[in-house]
């Protein structure tokens, strides 16, 4: 490390705890802004004056626009200076929640809901880099978690209160308001993270960082994500009409429901994290298998109450493990090449949003009622089942080799 580096280095641990503070704001006004739909899809759906599958879509286009941001902002940012690129993806990104609170019918929601997709996946993957910047060495895995910290967060705090919002005063508000937190997280991050934290790519890293996307170990993982978080996004996406037309609640119990299930999400990151430590590919198949069996339990009990609640806590339990420990996997594979790998990750696990809330959108759009886009959950994560025992037969077969390859 030179003398200028060591010296930008301990400018950036100056004041690590207030910049991870405004890296956890940010997660938590994106994590809100990309759940807490699914808890007002029937507001949404009426105010547009749109059938609940075609509200679904708008739970696709913010993914998709996650899917194509991640590696575009990134390629076009990696060699910028981290602290000013996380200013102007969250401004992008309160700009695109204030666009859907004003948008005037469905085809402009759908546009502006793919605009505030696009930072998404950008924001974590140099955030990530940020936070381990702003550390001593021995600290930077536990400044990642702070930094996720606030996408959690939001699952059990963010989603549930926005949903209320939306439900007493209008969705629009919950909107504005999302858009207000990512006004927030931009200041924040201007005043609060040093201008020298995290450090840009070079054309040979960037180079690698490319390269890396072709190792067949790092797809099948990224194909796994897809599978199983594609598993949760088809329940997940509808669990608003689901519980209500089916399980017998009331609209006002919905907030209390997505608790249940931001709640199963928390446990799940910290036991995923605990045991991919361990064992990144077992942890990823036990997960994958859990979640399969919890949704086909869901479509069958949906209508019993004190069954129905436990298994939208383990949906989302089993779902939220498989995060770390598909990162971890991927981190491995990818080696001194992570930042468009962890992009590529945000992408996966938002192409998964987007083709579960589709795919459950069609089966209930074809008569076979809410319950069935839990079965459609489960055959996803089956075959994610499927992609992770090809994933181990092909590291028996070659071991080290997908790490050398490029």
């Amino acid at each position: 490390m030179t003398r200028t580096d060591s010296a930008a280095e301990s400018g950036a641990r100056t004041r690590p705890g207030l910049a991870l503070l405004a890296l956890a704001l940010g997660g938590f006004g994106i994590g809100t802004t990309e759940f807490v739909i699914m808890g007002l899809l029937p507001e949404v759906a009426g105010g547009l004056g749109v059938d609940i599958p075609s509200a679904g879509h708008l739970i696709s286009s913010y993914a998709l626009g996650v899917v194509i941001g991640a590696p575009l902002l990134t390629a076009l940012t990696v060699r910028l200076r981290r602290q000013p690129v996380l200013v102007g993806l969250m401004v992008l990104f309160a700009a695109g929640n204030l666009a859907s609170a004003l948008a005037p019918g469905y085809g402009m929601v759908m546009i502006a809901r793919f605009v505030s997709g696009m930072p998404h996946g950008t924001f974590f993957g140099i955030g990530a880099v940020v936070a381990s910047s702003v550390v001593a060495p021995g600290y930077r895995a536990r400044a990642v978690s702070m930094m996720f910290l606030g996408l959690t967060v939001a699952n059990v705090v963010g989603v549930p209160a926005g949903t209320a919002i939306g439900q007493l005063v209008g969705w629009r508000w919950t909107f504005a308001l999302v858009a207000g937190l990512g006004a927030l997280a931009a200041v924040a991050a201007a005043v609060l993270i040093p201008r020298d934290a995290g450090v840009a790519a070079t054309s040979s890293s960037l180079r690698r960082e490319f390269s890396v996307l072709r190792r067949p170990q790092v797809l099948l993982s990224l194909g796994a994500i897809v599978l199983g978080f594609g598993g949760l996004f088809a329940c997940y996406s509808y669990v608003a009409p689901m519980m209500t037309q089916l399980g017998g609640f009331s609209p006002a119990m919905i907030t209390p429901l997505l608790v249940v299930v931001g709640l199963g999400m928390t446990v799940g990151s910290l036991l995923g994290g605990h045991f991919a430590d361990r064992n990144p590919l077992l942890t990823i198949l036990t997960c994958m298998s859990g979640v399969t069996v919890a949704l086909v339990a869901l479509a069958m009990f949906v209508p019993v109450p004190w069954l129905a609640i436990p298994l939208l806590f383990a949906v989302g339990m089993f779902s939220l493990a498989l995060g770390p420990a598909v990162q971890t996997r991927l981190l491995d594979q990818a080696g001194d090449a992570p930042s468009l790998v962890s992009a590529g990750l945000q992408s996966g696990s938002n192409l998964a949003n987007s083709i579960g809330a589709w795919l459950g959108g069609l089966v209930i759009a074809a008569g076979f009622g809410f319950a069935a886009p839990n079965l459609v959950g489960a055959a996803l994560a089956a075959a994610g089942v499927l992609l992770v025992l090809a994933s181990a037969a092909v590291e028996r077969r070659g071991p080290g080799r997908s790490r050398t390859s490029s």
